[in-house]
C-alpha cells in the first residue's frame, strides 16, 4: 500500500493539490463542517427513536426533514475526503486511525442505509409510536459510531501517540 501512496502522490493531481497552499485547510474545514452536518442529523434522528425529541412528530416527518442533509453532507464530505487523501496519500495510507474510520464509515454508511430501508413508507416507520424491533439500539450504537468516526478522523494527525507501536506508521 506503502508504494501505491507514494505513486498516488507523484501523480499530477496529488502535485496540484499539495503545492496549492490553501486548498488542504479549506477542504479540511468543509470535511469537518460535513462531519458536524451528518453527525447533528444522525443525532436528531437517534433522539427521535428513542424518545427524547420531536414526541409529536411522525417519526416520517423528522426523518424527511434531517435525512437530506445527511446524505448531502455524505457526500460533500466523500468528495472532500478523496481529495485530501489524493492530497497526502503517504499520511492517510499509513496511519491505522485512517483505516479504522473507513472500517467504521462503511459500517455505519451500511447501517443507515438498512435502518433507512427498514422505515419505508407504508412501514411501521410512519407512526410516531411504532418503530422496528431493535431501533433503539440501532440508535445508540449509531450514535456512538459517529462519534468513534470523528475521534479517529482526528486521531489520523496524531496516529503514532494514539496508537504506538500498533500505528502503521511506526512500523516504517
Amino acid at each position: 500500500m506503502v508504494e501505491f501512496a507514494q505513486w498516488l502522490q507523484s501523480t499530477p493531481l496529488s502535485i496540484t493539490v499539495q503545492s496549492v497552499r490553501w486548498l488542504i485547510p479549506l477542504l479540511q474545514s468543509v470535511h469537518i463542517l460535513m462531519i458536524g452536518v451528518v453527525f447533528v442529523s444522525i443525532l436528531m434522528i437517534a433522539l427521535r427513536v428513542l424518545g427524547k425529541v420531536r414526541e409529536d412528530e411522525p417519526f416520517a416527518d423528522v426523518w424527511a426533514r434531517f435525512a437530506p442533509w445527511m446524505w448531502s453532507g455524505m457526500v460533500v464530505m466523500a468528495l472532500s475526503g478523496a481529495v485530501l487523501v489524493i492530497g497526502e496519500p503517504v499520511r492517510e495510507f499509513t496511519s491505522t486511525s485512517f483505516w479504522f474510520k473507513m472500517a467504521l464509515l462503511f459500517v455505519g454508511v451500511g447501517s443507515i442505509i438498512v435502518f433507512s430501508l427498514s422505515i419505508r413508507p407504508g412501514g411501521s416507520g410512519g407512526d410516531a409510536t411504532r418503530l422496528p424491533g431493535g431501533a433503539r439500539s440501532a440508535a445508540i450504537v449509531a450514535v456512538v459510531l459517529w462519534l468513534a468516526i470523528i475521534f479517529l478522523g482526528r486521531a489520523i494527525a496524531y496516529d503514532v501517540e494514539v496508537w504506538g507501536s500498533l500505528s502503521l506508521s511506526a512500523a516504517d
